[in-house]
């Protein structure tokens, strides 16, 4: 199990994940390993930023997070509430303080519907809302907190809105039932880059505004590190490392993290001198059908020895706050 612990602003968690694991059948007694004894820690007014390749499981974690689906083993906790084992009503219940961001923001809003009715969905499922006065006047809020001017959106619906709208509507209606955690999976990836940064704004003005938790996936390393004030770096199911985002170009040490490192150009960290040491290993991604035995990287790793393939490497702190999940990584010197 890693587990990654809070350094936020406030170091009572808000979040709290151990053990996970969730596996998918895959037909002939075979199973997809996608996540395996993952954890995490997130402190109030934190944001924790995961990276990664894609299918490397971080949008399973997030997804456990908010059990849809339930992880098949670990748990989380919500405050002082544990979400996993709940009976399915007090879980609905609960989930209400966890909102989830998705990837596509088209998508997850119903066409049929006007902006305005989207929004205050929240409230009127769980019949917090009031009267008709109160309703628009909340909702005009909302959406004028995300940018969006009402007497323009508010009865559109969302074929008539571009990408970035929806998705500023996606925030408003999760911001409606005024969560303390938000799971961010991949919010920005499928919008243009000048919206990408509006959207990244608004983001990290909410949280810090509204004082929220949030979990932000990504595979974007300059997205991640921009945004997150830690950051979990994860590998065909398993952490590799974890560090605070300021850290990240220059005092990375897992093989893993550098290759990511390495493959983007020096102006998207915002620095210089970026490791050009980092490993580069023509190896095809492995199959999380059968992952390799010990560390999952070796395969494609240059550091790799026969004690990588015999026993998995065990997280270990090698400086404040900083962790990592490899036999052979060495804290590295801090570069200016």
């Amino acid at each position: 199990m890693t587990t990654t612990h809070g350094t936020g602003p406030d170091p009572r968690p808000a979040l709290v994940a151990e053990d996970l694991v969730v596996e998918y059948p895959a037909g002939r007694g075979r199973r997809v390993h996608a996540v395996s004894g993952v954890g995490l820690e997130v402190a109030a007014g934190e944001t924790l930023g995961i990276l990664g390749e894609s299918g490397c499981g971080k949008s399973t974690v997030g997804r456990s997070l908010i059990q849809l689906p339930p992880p098949d083993s670990g748990t989380v906790r919500l405050g002082t509430t544990t979400l996993t084992g709940l009976a399915p009503e007090a879980l609905r219940r609960a989930c209400a303080r966890i909102q989830l961001i998705t990837q596509d923001p088209v998508s997850a809003l119903n066409p049929r519907r006007k902006v305005k009715d989207l929004v205050w969905e929240g409230p009127s499922i769980w019949g917090s809302g009031g009267d008709t006065r109160d309703k628009d006047t909340r909702t005009d809020t909302a959406l004028r907190d995300v940018g969006l001017d009402p007497a323009t959106v508010r009865d559109r619906r969302p074929h008539e809105l571009s990408g970035g709208q929806c998705q500023r509507v996606c925030v408003a209606r999760a911001l409606m039932l005024e969560p303390e955690v938000l799971i961010c999976d991949e919010p920005v990836s499928s919008l243009d880059v000048s919206v990408q940064a509006q959207i990244l704004n608004l983001l990290e003005t909410t949280v810090r505004r509204r004082g929220l938790s949030m979990v932000f996936i990504a595979h974007d390393v300059s997205v991640v590190k921009n945004i997150s004030d830690r950051v979990m770096v994860m590998y065909l199911g398993k952490v590799c490392e974890v560090l605070p985002s300021e850290g990240l170009p220059h005092e990375a040490a897992h093989p893993y993290t550098r290759l990511l490192l390495a493959s983007l150009p020096e102006v998207q960290l915002g620095t210089t001198g970026a490791p050009a040491d980092a490993p580069v290993h023509a190896a095809e991604l492995p199959s999380p059908l059968d992952p390799p035995s010990g560390c999952r990287f070796r395969t494609r790793c240059p550091l790799a020895t026969g004690r990588c393939a015999d026993e998995e490497p065990v997280p270990r702190e090698i400086r404040p706050g900083h962790r990592v999940a490899c036999h052979h990584a060495e804290p590295r010197r801090n570069r200016p």
